[in-house]
């Protein structure tokens, strides 16, 4: 880990220009650890019931859940933000201050967040630490947001948490200008789930941003950022620089940030933050990062360089290169959590870690849900997430014939998730799902046939119908051709398709 800084004396301007060009410079997939007196080279079971929970069977106990999703939605949505602490720290005081009753890692960036939160969490889990983890958004259940020993709590849990501290939301709502917001409620409620759990460590992601999202409350003695790219741009910035920027936000002083590998605007951003609050750094292909990866049925076969050395044979069930590199983000993450590096110039335990990361599972992430024709699907919204989604949908399915499903929310950069899609998808099925804010299938279909042509486009405004037509597309090539579904563009598109196709 590297804590340099620029020199204070004049004449000597380009260390830091140095640092940044070392951070952004490189080979991601080669982890080269650099020496010197400042770099930080070298310190139960896996998560079970990963499945993503359906509606509670007992009606009461559905009924009872729904009216907490009720009064929730009637709070400001995720997506209205006023950028400010203070409801969720009023909160936080009157609660008694539970998100300092244990230590955290905090996670946010672009891409990634919740793979890499779902694997730190197993290595954690794995070394017997009880975990609390807290994502978002969720595939298919609110539920799935806050999870406690790497399951999601259950609905009756969540229900309990809601009533819990419900009078203290209400206490602050008298007293603010404006009610808490439903994702400040969510990060209450999870806050407060965790300390009475009792939990030895929490696994925070960020909604939104950094410095002012509601989760920005932890003082977490270790911040990862995984890659930065273009998204919500409307709200945090218009390039990676400027994002980087709120995004730095959880850098606290004294911790250890884990850095992704980073565009060079961005790297700049968060390593002179990192400097600025005396924090220690370690970044993906400096000192930890990807050795070696091949392709593996089901998966991928990685060697990893860590922290405190080197880690071979790990399987990981996950498919792409995007998720080698989460993979070798958490470990970096966890190790730093342990002290590995600062205090101690050892691996992990090697048959713990390959444990962990075999258990690995992250619902809608490239996820198989079918086959005879197989079906993928893939929560990429963004064109970095698409372009992360073609590239290891061709290396690991090899399809004959792929077709596309997509159902985009509004204000997405959907041309760009479309050029990422089109050198992969022989054909393209455009919809829309449930959300007030889907982008409409025929404004979708419009751009479609600007990047595919008109050919290649097919409108049907039902997501259902939209599925039994990819499909039935697929299966012209009969069972045995190799034809595939891909469906993308939301999250909330991919938990109501899995949905649709049984998954849940």
């Amino acid at each position: 880990m590297s804590e340099q800084r620029p020199s204070d004396q004049p004449g000597e301007p380009d260390d830091f220009d140095e640092i940044v060009a070392a951070a952004t410079d490189r080979d991601p997939d080669l982890a080269v650890i650099e020496a010197g007196s400042r770099t930080l080279r070298a310190q139960a079971g896996p998560p079970a019931g990963d499945d993503v929970p359906g509606r509670p069977e007992d009606p009461e106990v559905d009924k009872a859940l729904r009216a907490v999703e009720r009064q929730l939605a009637e709070r400001w949505g995720e997506t209205k933000l006023d950028p400010s602490l203070v409801r969720i720290a009023a909160l936080m005081d009157v609660l008694g201050e539970p998100q300092h009753a244990y230590p955290s890692i905090h996670i946010t960036g672009t891409n990634g967040k919740t793979s890499t939160a779902r694997m730190i969490e197993a290595l954690l889990s794995a070394f017997e630490l009880r975990t609390g983890r807290y994502t978002s958004p969720h595939v298919q259940s609110l539920t799935e947001r806050i999870s406690l020993d790497g399951a999601p709590v259950s609905a009756e849990r969540f229900i309990e948490t809601y009533a819990d501290i419900k009078p203290y939301v209400e206490m602050v709502d008298a007293a603010q200008e404006h009610r808490l917001s439903y994702f400040e409620v969510l990060t209450g409620m999870a806050y407060a789930a965790f300390a009475d759990a009792p939990v030895d460590v929490a696994v925070v992601e960020v909604g939104m941003g950094g410095s002012w999202d509601a989760t920005n409350v932890i003082d977490a003695s270790v911040a990862v950022v995984t890659p930065i790219d273009l998204d919500h741009t409307d709200r945090l910035g218009s390039t990676p620089g400027e994002i980087a920027g709120e995004k730095s936000g959880i850098i606290k002083r004294g911790s250890t940030v884990i850095l992704a590998q980073q565009p060079v605007d961005a790297a700049q951003v968060l390593l002179k933050k990192a400097v600025d609050v005396d924090a220690t750094v370690a970044r993906s292909g400096m000192e930890f990062g990807v050795v070696a990866r091949e392709i593996a049925v089901g998966g991928q076969l990685l060697t990893l360089r860590g922290l405190g050395g080197e880690y071979e044979q790990v399987f990981l069930p996950l498919y792409g290169a995007h998720q080698a590199h989460n993979a070798a983000v958490a470990l970096a993450a966890v190790e730093a959590f342990f002290g590995i590096g600062a205090e101690q110039a050892r691996p992990l335990d090697m048959e713990t870690v390959r444990k962990a990361f075999a258990a690995v599972t992250s619902p809608g992430r490239l996820e198989v849900v079918r086959r005879s024709p197989t079906v993928v699907l893939d929560a990429a919204h963004n064109p970095a997430g698409a372009r992360a989604a073609a590239d290891a949908v061709t290396e690991s399915f090899g399809f004959s014939r792929l077709i596309g499903v997509l159902g985009s929310l509004g204000k997405k950069d959907v041309r760009g998730v479309l050029e990422a899609l089109e050198p992969i998808c022989t054909e393209l099925v455009v919809t829309q799902n449930s959300s007030h804010r889907a982008m409409d299938a025929d404004e979708l279909a419009a751009v479609a046939v600007e990047v595919f042509g008109e050919d290649r486009v097919q409108v049907e405004a039902r997501l259902d119908d939209a599925l039994e037509a990819a499909i039935t597309l697929a299966e012209e090539e009969s069972e045995f051709a190799g034809a595939g579904v891909l469906v993308t563009g939301s999250v909330i598109t991919v938990g109501e398709a899995r949905l649709l196709l049984k998954r849940g």
